[in-house]
């Protein structure tokens, strides 16, 4: 057996459903593969998942695919690729809750937002305001990581970025209405996330371990689509107290399942999505020019399946 880490960019939710199937049941075993997966409360968010790659505390993360950008053009570079996209198309929106009156993006102006500090996420959502027709000039919080979504639930903030298929869940479950906006119906495109990312040259020294590593995640996927009852235990097994005391998992599994893709796509990134990403970085001065030459991405370890 040969052991690799994960290191997960959340506490375990749906969108890591995959993998936790692919080790309970044995799909890594299967191609000689023991799997450490490591959660971000073992130190309360310290060490970001694009810290740990580079610090070679983890083999491969799952993080957005702006920390390949970013892990890419730091002062001190990681050859970092994303090798997975988890969703195939992006499933999270700003939110605030419809008890805070903040009917559209332009209405954040003069109000808080609770930022996980992300390599882009204030100036994206400045522009989404200001593509709402406001000004985009708000008070920025950063709360502990773990701990946004409460803010939002506790009035500290009045607005935060979520996932639909968990926090959203949640919210309808427990009958909280929630404004959510889309940054796609404001004009503004996004990478995918979360992917599974690694080192360049780790995949070059170990194509065909790593390529028998994305085949059980992608199985592991594909399980979920097809056996939910068995699915959503494996994963309930795997939440802290509160999600499983707080979450409808049947629903996020259902609101999330055909995003996962299929048999022809599941894990696959389009170079058109990205590039359009990409240009929109350097047109709104957030990146340089060159990050439009990188090749930040491949699709080479699911070709080999």
């Amino acid at each position: 057996m040969t052991t690799l880490k994960i290191a997960l960019d959340w506490t375990p939710n749906i969108n890591h459903i995959g993998i936790l199937i692919a080790k309970e049941l044995g799909m890594y075993q299967q191609y000689g593969i023991d799997l450490t997966i490591i959660s971000p409360l073992t130190d309360n968010y310290e060490v970001t998942p694009g810290k740990k790659l580079e610090s070679d505390l983890a083999d491969f993360v799952l993080a957005p695919f702006e920390t390949v950008i970013s892990l890419n053009n730091k002062e001190n570079e990681v050859d970092a690729i994303a090798v997975f996209a988890i969703l195939q198309e992006d499933i999270s929106s700003i939110a605030s809750l419809q008890s805070t009156a903040l009917a559209n993006p332009k209405a954040l102006d003069g109000k808080t937002y609770a930022s996980y500090k992300a390599r882009y996420e204030d100036k994206i959502v400045k522009e989404l305001v200001i593509n709402d027709g406001g000004e985009g000039i708000f008070k920025i919080v950063y709360p502990d990581k773990l701990g946004i979504w409460n803010t939002l639930l506790d009035g500290t903030a009045d607005a935060t970025w979520i996932f639909n298929n968990w926090e959203g869940i949640e919210a309808e479950s427990k009958n909280i209405a929630l404004n959510k906006w889309s940054l796609n119906d404001y004009a503004i495109p996004y990478g995918y996330s979360p992917v599974i990312i690694t080192k360049r040259k780790n995949l070059k020294n170990n194509l065909a371990l790593y390529s028998n590593f994305i085949k059980a995640t992608r199985n592991g996927y594909l399980f979920a689509t097809e056996n939910k009852s068995v699915s959503i235990e494996i994963l309930r097994s795997y939440l802290t107290a509160y999600d499983k005391e707080n979450m409808n998992l049947e629903k996020a599994l259902d609101a999330t399942i055909t995003y996962f893709g299929d048999h022809n796509n599941c894990g696959r990134m389009n170079q058109e999505r990205v590039d359009t990403f990409l240009n929109w970085l350097v047109e709104n001065n957030l990146e340089k020019p060159k990050i439009k030459n990188q090749q930040l991405f491949t699709n080479e370890l699911l070709n080999l399946i």
